[in-house]
């Protein structure tokens, strides 16, 4: 759980949280929240500083690695209110006036739990169907699905050196799956286009879908899995038979993240290119499909700025080998993406760059 150091605000300031992502392993205690004097001015404006004991590198673009100080500035709505008047701490009233917000720090030891975080470029292996496992390929990450593998699979791969990521539908309905029948009718929608058997869900009611999503993602950490690889979560830019608006969207996705991360597991976001500068903080990493083909990959790239791995699959229905290794190949490595080449249906076969 988080650790927070929460104060009184008064009068008509917002309770704002503070989230400082710290470099995992940190300690929780090398960070402190220093007061900082309110401006005398009435602009609304004050700074807070956070002192640390030593340089740690943190996922926060106005942090310095080789700053012991991160300097973070406050605004309010009202530019005529005294920030005396908006902020204050319950301090002695003979203490001179200091701001303390709210911090969570997340990803610290002690604070909560750790997962892995793929850096940019490693190697993968994407295999969904035609079982077994075919475990031959020389990668860092296998992505398997979770339902059709048991947990000798995921332990074998992890003697191997291999990170194991399960595949799990969490937009969509699939008639096959073990708990199907888990499913409210409330929430299954229209037919997922040229999936046979699969349907989309009401992401809106997370309250009759947590129960199932929850009890899927503990079934991935009881097998041993290091992540998970969310599907469908870009429902609401299709035909699901639900008004899905963006906000409904980005707050599922949030969720889904929070549950993962709950669990240790890492989680990547999707397809979901339409909410990348919303949601790329939440996530660990990134996955597409047809990006390279359909030229889209550009929106991700927040996802390399930050030092996060981009798993990019590009299909045999829609280019040769050739042109694979000859025009997505150079682009791919250009961008730091980690491209491989698939059959649509997901079985063994694979082809990486050269």
């Amino acid at each position: 759980m988080s650790r927070s150091q929460s104060y009184r605000v008064n009068h008509l300031a917002p309770m704002v949280l503070l989230v400082l992502l710290v470099a995992s392993g940190a300690k929780c205690d090398s960070i402190r929240p220093r007061a900082a004097d309110l401006p005398g001015d009435r602009s609304g404006r004050a700074e807070l500083a956070y002192a640390l004991d030593a340089p740690q590198s943190a996922q926060n673009p106005s942090f310095s690695p080789d700053s012991r100080t991160l300097l973070l500035t406050l605004f309010h709505e009202d530019s005529n209110a005294s920030p005396e008047g908006l902020w204050s701490m319950a301090t002695p009233s003979s203490a001179p006036p200091s701001i303390y917000m709210p911090l969570i720090l997340k990803g610290c030891a002690g604070t909560s739990p750790t997962w892995w975080k793929p850096p940019v470029n490693p190697t993968w292996q994407w295999q969904l169907t035609d079982p077994p496992i075919d475990p031959s390929f020389d990668v860092d990450m296998y992505d398997i699905d979770m339902f059709d593998n048991d947990a000798s699979t995921v332990a074998a791969l992890h003697a191997e050196g291999r990170k194991v990521f399960c595949y799990v539908s969490v937009g969509s309905w699939e008639d096959w799956r073990p708990d199907a029948y888990q499913f409210p009718e409330s929430v299954i929608g229209n037919d997922y286009e040229g999936w046979p058997d699969e349907k989309w869900l009401d992401i809106r009611q997370i309250d009759l879908l947590a129960p199932i999503i929850r009890a899927r993602f503990d079934l991935c950490k009881a097998k041993g899995f290091d992540g998970i690889e969310p599907d469908n979560i870009d429902g609401f830019t299709n035909d699901t038979g639900f008004p899905l608006t963006y906000q409904d969207q980005l707050e599922y996705n949030i969720w889904l993240a929070d549950e993962a991360h709950a669990r240790g597991l890492s989680i990547g976001l999707k397809n979901d290119d339409d909410q990348v500068e919303d949601l790329w903080s939440y996530f660990d990493w990134a996955m597409t499909e047809d990006c390279f083909v359909d030229d889209w990959c550009h929106e991700m790239e927040p996802f390399i700025a930050a030092g996060k791995a981009v798993f990019a699959a590009e299909y045999t229905d829609q280019m040769s080998t050739w042109e694979f290794w000859s025009e997505v190949c150079p682009e791919a490595e250009a961008k730091a993406f980690s491209v491989i080449l698939k059959n649509r249906d997901l079985d063994a076969w694979r082809r990486g760059c050269p």
